[in-house]
């Protein structure tokens, strides 16, 4: 199994973070969210290094001489391994292993890595190991390179080593197909919950947004719950839903604390965690959070659009809440916590707040009950009291 270097001494790794930019729009220049990933991945980066190029080279993505300087550099500071801020191919990540001679991964290693790292269900880890399963199965020959002296005799067909790596290919393909089966029944279950909440004419709500936007906090903050919630990437991936009373609208709705999105999210991350995803797909509004602090918020609002179109979900109304209203200078401080934006080109309603100090959640849950009360008809018998409303579909399915 691949995974990240770690010290003797069980501290960060030093890492060398290494950024390529081909000219296409909002590269990261300081390769800060990359060391963000690396720091949630429990790892130190301890240099950066960025360059320009009109295309990957085929060999090294970077070419020999920058692949020269990257040595040099990862020698200078002492790193232990190399961490690319984009994807790399098998044939890519091999030939500089062996040009630099430290471990070479890349973003779609480090993501799945964190969110081995981070899931606590039954379905969360099932869908972890069915990303990481099919990653690995691209780049078996990095692992079957020792066996290069079993070369085949007079009259044997095969390269070195092929026959360890087909059967360790047959394993991998076999556990895939395992998992896939498992992930089938925990998609069953989850459709059965959607059901039942859908008989009880419940108005379901799901919680989108960038990695780290704070979903979690406005999650807690609504419903007084306990999910985990922390000032990094990816803090929350299993699926956590919980009623939210509505007092202006006299009852309640389902409301879903959902994975965070990110810029390239592997796509076998994006296929693997569809159980999860479903959540948002079959939502009657999506709570789009945007971490308003951030300069880069229109970028990244730009990401989970794309994400919520791969699976779907790009057609489920949108309710947008720009997050982290006390974090804003005087110069970006709303005149009005409450108006409206355009998401590729239709209006939607935008509310601003702070879900940390709770500025602004009055004015979130008066606009989520003018919308529930025009979405459903009165409900025919008051609600439970909140208080009483504590059951929780977590993830954790078995």
């Amino acid at each position: 199994m691949l995974t990240l270097p770690e010290t003797s001494s069980n501290s960060p790794a030093p890492t060398l973070l290494v950024g390529v930019d081909f000219g296409r729009a909002h590269f990261d220049a300081d390769l800060q969210e990359l060391g963000l990933l690396a720091d949630s991945a429990g790892l130190k980066p301890v240099a950066r290094l960025t360059c320009k190029r009109k295309a990957p080279d085929p060999a090294l993505f970077v070419g020999s001489g920058k692949a020269d300087e990257i040595k040099a550099l990862a020698l200078l500071h002492g790193a232990v391994e190399v961490l690319f801020d984009q994807s790399l191919s098998p044939a890519q990540q091999r030939n500089l292993e062996r040009h630099i001679g430290l471990p070479v991964n890349d973003r779609t290693l480090l993501i799945l890595e964190i969110f081995g790292q981070r899931a606590r269900s039954h379905e969360g880890k099932l869908q972890v190991e069915l990303a990481r399963q099919q990653y690995l199965s691209t780049r078996l020959v990095r692992r079957w390179s020792h066996l290069e002296r079993q070369s085949g005799g007079i009259g044997m067909r095969g390269g070195p080593g092929e026959t360890q790596i087909e059967l360790d290919r047959r394993m991998i393909n076999d556990s895939i197909k395992r998992i896939k089966e498992r992930l089938v029944k925990v998609k069953r279950q989850r459709s059965t919950q959607r059901r039942q909440r859908d008989r009880r004419d419940t108005f379901n709500i799901s919680l989108v947004g960038y990695t780290n936007a704070g979903k979690s906090t406005l999650f807690n903050a609504l419903v007084k719950a306990r999910a985990y919630a922390a000032d990094q990437l990816f803090a929350t991936l299993d699926t956590t839903t919980r009623q939210l009373y509505l007092g202006e609208a006299g009852r309640s709705v389902s409301l879903s604390d959902t994975v965070g999105f990110i810029r390239d999210l592997p796509h076998g991350l994006v296929e693997a965690f569809q159980a999860t995803l479903q959540e948002a797909t079959d939502a009657d509004l999506l709570l789009h959070v945007v971490d308003a602090a951030n300069l880069d918020w229109p970028e990244q609002m730009a990401e989970v659009q794309k994400v919520l179109t791969e699976i779907g979900a790009d057609r489920v109304p949108q309710l947008l809440v720009f997050n982290k209203l006390d974090a804003l200078d005087a110069e970006r401080y709303p005149l009005q916590l409450q108006d409206q934006y355009e998401i590729d080109g239709q209006p939607a309603p935008r509310v601003f707040l702070s879900a940390q100090s709770g500025k602004g959640l009055d004015v979130l849950r008066s606009a989520l009950s003018e919308i529930v009360i025009t979405a459903l008809p009165p409900a025919v018998a008051p609600d439970r009291d909140p208080r009483d409303m504590t059951r929780e579909y977590s993830g954790d399915l078995h």
